[in-house]
């Protein structure tokens, strides 16, 4: 018997792969945005022209550093991928895909496992070969390494700025100054008459939640066209440079992958420049502000550096409402009544109203009654017209509280602002 073999007439036709590019650059300026455009520009006729390939699309990222994986761009293919719409990424280098080494191999791992290829054409690495993880290892150690000498040197320039008493400040998102053509800090009047009538308000008996309160119904703009709020008033109060001054290096950034900035409190060097510009207050009465906010926060049992009231009352701190987890605060209604009447209070409630939390409150005569030792939260409820309340452990019932917060009450005046003279710049 012969038997023959007849070939088929038409070929079988392969899948074609889709295949993606990745892009960033880490800075918006305009050199690096023309290598971003460059690097689009190039991946949609490298990928277009091949026919064994379908084109999946070009991801880039701009502005973002490489050392965290919270990339909108970056997440979005990743996401692509794991629905299996991607089988290719191809990107320009190990340090264009991330800085940070576990972001990598994790990455690439998860991707591996799922039949994904990603390609590195600097190096040469195939994520699928059987060598190519050892070089990535090594390589995205590299690359990880050279973000660490970047931001190093960038530390160390600003450093030396600061020893120079040059300034760098945003004005962008800091009201009641501009920069002049020489990078100098000027007032600016309709701005500077905001501050004054901040600190004028504060000195005058109103508290920080009361002038955000008054600023709002006023409809004074702040610099982002966000609401005044409490502790926007509070920082305005407390920031050096209305008098004429500016602290340099009042945050640091301790880890260069997470780049997430923490308050200086001596870890590094700090700077104080003295009449480094025009003030929007007096030296005077800003001390005035500083020396009536330290009074109150003492009698309110403020510790220094912690954001709870510890030894005032009993109950500081201990209290939570049910209904947000924010912490109850303790206020005097009717103070200057002989019907006046003591509370406890959700804090998010009176900061922000109805709209943040519809709110808990109980009478301090209640809830004295009770031998609370430990962090509780708060649940009112009204039954039959009649008010309800009951307590659980806040340990063991999963909400969050907040910080205790206080308002300020002050009486004072307000001063002019006062020419500048020479500056002097101090290393703390």
């Amino acid at each position: 018997m012969r038997v023959r073999i007849i070939e088929p007439t038409v070929k079988a036709q392969t899948a074609k792969k889709k295949v993606c590019a990745y892009a960033r650059v880490s800075t918006e300026n305009d050199k690096q945005g023309e290598s971003l455009e460059n690097q689009v520009t190039y991946y949609e006729n490298l990928i277009s022209s091949n026919p064994e390939y379908e084109f999946a699309g070009i991801f880039a990222d701009r502005g973002i550093t490489g050392t965290t994986d919270n990339r909108p761009e970056f997440q979005r293919m990743l996401a692509l991928c794991r629905e299996r719409k991607i089988n290719l990424i191809i990107t320009k280098s190990v340090s264009r895909f991330a800085r940070n080494t576990a972001i990598i191999l994790e990455t690439v791992r998860e991707l591996k496992d799922i039949g994904i290829e990603v390609r590195f054409e600097k190096e040469n690495i195939n994520t699928l070969s059987g060598d190519g993880e050892l070089m990535l290892t090594v390589l995205s150690s590299f690359a990880e390494e050279e973000s660490r000498n970047v931001s190093e040197n960038v530390k160390w320039r600003y450093r030396k700025k600061f020893e120079k008493g040059d300034v760098v400040i945003n004005t962008s998102r800091f009201l009641g100054y501009d920069k002049d053509e020489y990078g100098d800090l000027v007032i600016n009047i309709d701005e500077a008459e905001i501050i004054k009538r901040i600190y004028k308000e504060y000195l005058a008996g109103n508290g920080s939640f009361k002038i955000a309160k008054i600023l709002n119904a006023e409809a004074f703009p702040t610099v982002t066209g966000a609401k005044w709020n409490e502790t926007t008033i509070r920082d305005i109060l407390k920031n050096e440079k209305y008098k004429g001054d500016v602290m340099l290096q009042k945050t640091f950034t301790p880890n260069h992958l997470t780049k997430k900035k923490k308050k200086n409190t001596g870890v590094v060097d700090s700077f104080y420049i003295a009449d480094n510009h025009s003030p929007i207050v007096s030296k005077e009465v800003w001390e005035q502000v500083q020396e009536k906010m330290q009074k109150r926060a003492e009698s309110k049992g403020v510790v220094k550096g912690t954001d709870k009231y510890l030894t005032r009352y009993p109950l500081s701190g201990m209290l939570f409402c049910s209904k947000c987890g924010s912490v109850l605060r303790r206020r005097t209604w009717n103070s200057k009544l002989s019907c006046k009447k003591i509370v406890w209070q959700c804090s998010d409630y009176i900061q922000k109203g109805k709209e943040a939390c519809s709110g808990t409150r109980i009478d301090d005569e209640v809830i004295s009654r009770l031998n609370i030792k430990e962090e509780t939260v708060v649940k009112e409820e009204v039954k039959n017209g009649k008010k309800h309340y009951s307590y659980t452990s806040k340990s063991n019932s999963g909400k969050s509280g907040t910080g205790d917060r206080t308002t300020e009450k002050e009486n004072g005046g307000i001063l002019p602002g006062l020419n500048r003279p020479a500056r002097t710049v101090i290393k703390l």
